[in-house]
């Protein structure tokens, strides 16, 4: 491993991110950028070629598939290469996703470059490279399980804090009102709070769901 460089895939849908992140890392001894992708889909084609060990994922692009998306279709193959994801958003609803579709790692985009280096060099050897808000919070679900709103809870939430009704939800989420109003008597619960106001505030600064 030390005699051949980590082959890395750079997939994020800002052309000036991208070129951050092959400046510090290709500065790095033992990494070298194959390729970039400026989509979802492109970063998954681009993996499944089999010169890449490390794909660096954002989360969110432009139009397609997202990176959480993008991350289960890569991990799904036979030999894939790991993946990290570089984001700016650290919330639930954004690294629940992420982890479950097979993500090796989370990295914040205002990581330093030796924190983002050494999260590549973990994530190559198969272990675990989380940001420490985002270990934190995994931690905290971990000892505090009753409190944890699910998946399905924090796209509820974050559909609530858009303004749309049950109704709209539902929509959505292709569920019945009845099993929304179900979600949202749960939620209420889980945090303490008997509206639906109380209820986008307290997940907000709880970081259960994105600040609008």
């Amino acid at each position: 491993m030390t005699d051949t460089p980590i082959r890395l895939l750079l997939a994020d849908d800002h052309p000036v991110v991208r070129a951050g992140l092959r400046a510090v890392l290709e500065t790095e001894p033992g990494m070298t950028v194959v390729a970039e992708a400026a989509t979802a889909e492109d970063a998954i084609t681009r993996a499944a070629q089999g010169d890449i060990d490390v794909v660096l994922m954002d989360l969110q692009f432009g139009k397609g598939m997202n990176g959480a998306q993008a991350t289960a279709a890569i991990t799904a193959r036979a030999g894939a290469p790991r993946v990290l994801i570089v984001t700016t958003y650290d919330t639930d609803a954004d690294t629940l996703p992420a982890i479950e579709a097979g993500a090796t790692g989370y990295l914040l985009k205002d990581a330093p470059p030796e924190d983002l280096a050494a999260a590549v060099r973990t994530a190559a050897t198969g272990r675990t490279a989380l940001a420490p808000a985002v270990a934190d919070r995994l931690m905290n679900r971990l000892r505090t399980p009753g409190t944890a709103v699910t998946r399905r809870e924090s796209e509820v939430l974050t559909l609530v804090a858009e303004g749309l009704s049950n109704q709209a939800i539902g929509a959505r989420l292709h569920l019945t009102e009845g099993t929304v109003k179900s979600h949202l008597a749960r939620i209420y619960a889980k945090l303490g709070v008997d509206s639906r106001t109380a209820a986008v505030a307290t997940a907000t600064e709880l970081g259960l769901i994105r600040r609008q």
